[in-house]
Formats: C-alpha cells, sequence, structure tokens
C-alpha cells in the first residue's frame, strides 16, 4: 500500500514539475506570438493598402486614389502609435509600390494637385526619416497641448485669485462703512445725550 501512495505522489510531482516548466515557458511564447501577430497586421495592411492602390490605379480614378492615400497617411500613424519600427515597414513598402507605378498614376493623375501631393508626401523621404519626422511631429503636438492645459491651469488658477482677492475686498469695505455708521451713531447718540444734559 505503501508503494502505491508513493508511486501516486511521484507521479503527480512530475505532473507538477512539467506543469510549471509550460507555466516558465509561456512567457516568451507570448512575447513572440504577440510580435508574430502584429507583423501579420502590418503584412495584411500593407496587402490591403495595395489592393486598394492597384483597384484606383486600373480604374484611373484620381479621386478615389487621393482617398486611398490619405487613409494610408492615417493608418501609418495608427502603426506609429504602437511599433515605429513596423510603421517604418509599412512606408517602405508602400513607397516601393507608389514608386513601381509612378508612371502609370503621372498617366491618369499627373496634372492633380492633391494626388501629387499625398504621393510625394509618402515618397519624399526616405520611410525612417518620415516615419522620424511624424514622430516628432506628434511629440510636438503632446508638448503643445501639454502647455496650453498647464495654461489654462494658470488662467484657472488667476481667476480663483482674483475672485478670493475680489471678495476680501468687498468684505473689508462692508466691515469699515459699518464702522463708520457706528461711529457716526455713537457720536449722534452722545450729541444727544449732551442735549438732553444741557451741556
Amino acid at each position: 500500500m505503501k508503494k502505491v501512495v508513493l508511486a501516486v505522489m511521484a507521479v503527480a510531482a512530475i505532473g507538477f514539475t512539467s506543469c510549471g516548466n509550460k507555466a516558465q515557458q509561456a512567457p516568451a511564447e507570448v512575447v513572440e506570438a504577440v510580435a508574430d501577430s502584429a507583423t501579420v497586421d502590418v503584412n495584411a495592411a500593407i496587402d490591403e493598402a495595395t489592393a486598394q492602390l492597384t483597384e484606383q490605379i486600373e480604374a484611373q480614378d484620381a479621386n478615389k486614389l487621393q482617398e486611398v492615400l490619405a487613409a494610408v497617411q492615417e493608418k501609418v500613424k495608427t502603426i506609429l502609435a504602437t511599433n515605429p519600427e513596423l510603421a517604418k515597414e509599412y512606408v517602405a513598402k508602400i513607397q516601393n509600390f507608389l514608386k513601381e507605378n509612378a508612371d502609370k498614376i503621372k498617366a491618369f493623375a499627373g496634372d492633380n494637385a492633391a494626388v501629387q501631393a499625398a504621393v510625394s508626401a509618402l515618397t519624399a523621404a526616405p520611410a525612417e526619416s518620415l516615419v522620424d519626422g511624424l514622430m516628432q511631429a506628434v511629440d510636438g503636438a503632446k508638448a503643445t497641448g501639454d502647455e496650453a492645459i498647464d495654461a489654462a491651469k494658470d488662467a484657472a488658477e488667476g481667476a480663483v485669485d482674483a475672485a478670493k482677492q475680489a471678495a476680501e475686498d468687498k468684505a473689508n469695505e462692508v466691515k469699515d462703512a459699518a464702522k463708520e455708521k457706528a461711529g457716526e451713531a455713537v457720536d449722534a447718540a452722545a450729541d444727544k445725550a449732551k442735549k438732553a444734559l444741557g451741556l
């Protein structure tokens, strides 16, 4: 009987040990899965963008092409918010696509200033420089927003202080006026008493 109990305990101990090893391995596997998922998402975003761009190039629709290019710029910002390196990869792939199809785009949208500006915004600088520039713009906007918040707080605090000071001044005015009236009343009473006494 003791042997059976010991055997069961040994099996249980081995089971717990193997579970512990799996638990220790899980975080690394999760990190890799998340990284793979992000890469898949960027690849899917690239595929989606190039498919939409191809569709509008084949349709030769400058307005729709401009809309797709604007959506691509927004996607860059979205990816940038979570992973700048993947944003660079996304931009680089889109840049390659636009460069490969530059002649086709010029053929039907060469004189469309909005399309030219949108293409130029995505291709004028290397992917890394473009993403770094966007990051600086975002950081600058955050700093400006923080400054605006601080200025609003200062203004609010100033308004509160001014209101307190105005209230104190008014209270002091009321006190001084009350003292003055009380003094006048005392003087009038004293005069009346003197007259009554014939002084």
